[in-house]
């Protein structure tokens, strides 16, 4: 029986809503319980979540990146769940691929059975489904009307009604497009379809999800090509997609090419998520000035155009296939990430710019019931603050990295440059992609890598202060893609015997205000406005903080990058004109929207020209 409008039950309370009830199963994974979703944070911190979300309505985000881990994960859930188990080796064709597929089949039983277990089982003292609908929107009308109904309605129809309203969160993955090393066997080079991106892709693409998955990190035009393989990302006689695809943004034109670039394959892009360009967690890919707010605002704006002009050329994408476009487009969701941490600002955020979630990452690194951190890291992000959490060059992708001072990685990092042995022995070479030397690909963190440039600096440069200078940047790289994932292993007890013990994290620069340990339900309180978990008064908001970041950004990156090239003042001017622009439309908003965000309008504007006054003194550039 499916609740309807003015259905009566057996005590003859009359329901006048379908308290989230889907009326065409096909469209399931577009239903979303919550208004937050957990996005991917590292490689191992979110490599399980699912098994520890999903059965609440909470979809989270996993990395594909590591196959290894994800084997030991594999074996560690399958014997927690009496699953069979048949280890996937290194040894046999297409292994990684393999590994990804088993390991995403694993947890999608997983959630199904453990939904069938609530379900199957619920009573009126269901502690896990009170917990479900507990932690939903305090708006949410599935939350109001399962309370009612457990008040009001006999058992068979409250538990009909479960059966009909229990909805898991979405299993979704995620795939740095750049890291798409070649593989080798034998000393050859296998074809492209092999290089670690392609192989995630097509893992992902076997597997029995119905998710989605998360494009980050720019374009891959071969890797988006390669898409065109497999029938899942394409709509089906009905229009549904058993697999979507979520693109990771910082600004509207972006969104417009790489959502263009598909198209043209006959492949929707169900998502675009705008993430702050500095005000996030991992690796930090600042934009030209682009602020999330006026990135935003634009995505509103121009949301129907942005519809409108995709969907005619995937129908003629879909046409030249012989495949059947659908009547009307896709829906195209809009959502947020980065540096989110009130429910003043999650609440606007989500009704002014009508987007349909927002990302909360950093502040679940102290949710162990959501995450997999070891103690140890837990505490030490828990004591972190501002000047704690810092842009760093560690990362052996060249890209700025946010990273946590004291962690143990880079301790060992330090330890084996004063015991003359720098850099690492490079066990996963995951991000082996720099060809310098000619030969197989190497990492800039590794041991053979490293010993190499500095033969090389030591024989082109003369003064022992640029030498060392030089040593010291060839150093700073560590060894992240085994750091990442060694904390998830700690904290379920997998041996880490191989991987060593250094771990690394790469929490947002948000983490200076979320200071303890939390549960599940007490971080969902908190973006939901049931209580507050940040203890510090001095917590600037999200769009300030951003400002703040990017203002630091230009002085301590780019502009002393002006004595080295002339031309870099010009784009310097635009970057700070971008700046100028973001902190008049700031100005603009907190006027008419600071009862909503919760602030006190003369400090908002007094920290706006504060800022302005700074960047004012930078002279422009005649042209």
């Amino acid at each position: 029986m499916r609740c309807t409008p003015g259905r009566e039950f057996s005590n003859g309370w009359v329901q006048t809503w379908v308290a989230g009830s889907i009326t065409n199963t096909n469209d399931m994974n577009n239903f979303n319980p919550h208004t937050f979703h957990v996005p991917v944070m590292g490689i191992g911190y979110t490599i399980d979540s699912p098994l520890k979300l999903a059965h609440f309505g909470i979809t989270s985000v996993v990395s594909l990146v590591d196959d290894m881990l994800m084997e030991k994960m594999r074996e560690f859930h399958s014997k927690k769940a009496n699953f069979h188990f048949q280890g996937i080796s290194s040894k046999v064709e297409d292994f990684r691929a393999r590994r990804i597929t088993a390991f995403l089949d694993m947890m999608d039983l997983a959630v199904k059975e453990k939904m069938i277990w609530m379900k199957s089982t619920f009573s009126r003292k269901s502690e896990e489904v009170d917990k479900y609908f507990e932690m939903l929107p305090s708006g949410s009308r599935a939350r109001q009307t399962y309370f009612y109904l457990k008040q009001n309605a006999s058992f068979n129809d409250l538990k009909e009604w479960v059966i009909e309203n229990l909805h898991p969160g979405h299993i979704d993955v995620n795939i740095m497009t750049k890291l798409d090393k070649p593989n080798y066997e034998g000393g050859e080079q296998l074809p492209m379809e092999y290089n670690d991106a392609h192989a995630a892709l097509r893992g992902y693409a076997k597997s029995r999800l119905s998710s989605s998955l998360v494009l980050s990190a720019g374009m891959n035009p071969r890797l988006f090509s390669y898409m065109e393989q497999w029938a899942d990302f394409f709509p089906d006689a009905e229009g549904h997609m058993k697999k979507k695809v979520i693109i990771k943004v910082s600004d509207f034109r972006s969104a417009v090419v790489q959502g263009k670039m598909l198209a043209k394959k006959g492949i929707w892009v169900s998502e675009f998520r705008i993430e702050s360009g500095l005000n996030c967690g991992g690796h930090a890919f600042a934009t030209q000035g682009n602020l999330i707010g006026p990135v935003l605002e634009e995505f509103k704006l121009k949301r129907d155009e942005l519809i409108s002009d995709q969907f005619k050329t995937f129908c003629d994408a879909l046409q030249a296939k012989g495949l059947i476009c659908p009547s009307e487009p896709p829906r195209l969701k809009i959502s947020a990430q980065g540096g989110i941490g009130t429910n003043e600002e999650h609440r606007f955020l989500l009704s002014y710019y009508q987007l349909d979630s927002v990302g909360w990452g950093t502040p679940f690194l102290m949710v162990p019931e959501a995450v997999s951190i070891d103690s140890e890291t837990m505490n030490l992000l828990g004591k972190a603050r501002e000047d704690d959490l810092y842009l760093s060059n560690i990362s052996p992708l060249g890209v700025p990295f946010n990273n946590l001072k004291g962690n143990t990685k880079d301790i060992e990092k330090e330890e084996n440059i004063r015991a003359n042995k720098p850099g690492s022995s490079c066990i996963k070479q995951y991000c082996s992609i720099n060809s310098e030397f000619g030969g197989h690909p190497v990492c800039t963190a590794s041991r053979q890598y490293q010993r190499k440039k500095i033969l090389v600096a030591e024989a082109d440069l003369s003064g022992h202060n640029e030498i060392n200078r030089e040593i010291d940047r060839i150093t700073e790289k560590s060894c992240i893609c085994v750091g990442l994932g060694t904390s998830a292993l700690k904290a379920n007890g997998i041996s880490f015997d191989h991987e060593g013990p250094g771990i690394s994290v790469c929490p947002g620069p948000n983490m200076a205000y979320f200071d303890q340990e939390a549960s599940l339900k007490e971080m969902a309180g908190h973006i939901y406005g049931r209580q507050n978990l940040i203890t510090r008064k001095d917590r600037p908001s999200v769009f300030l903080k951003e400002l703040e970041l990017y203002i630091n950004y230009f002085f301590e990156k780019l502009k002393p990058q002006e004595e080295k090239d002339e031309r870099i003042k010009i784009s310097n001017d635009k970057f700070l004109n971008a700046i100028t622009e973001a902190i008049a439309y700031y100005r603009d908003l907190y006027s008419r929207h600071q009862k909503s965000l919760g602030l006190t309008l003369p400090d908002v504007l007094g920290k706006l020209q504060a800022f302005e006054q700074r960047i004012n003194e930078v002279p422009v550039v005649e042209m």
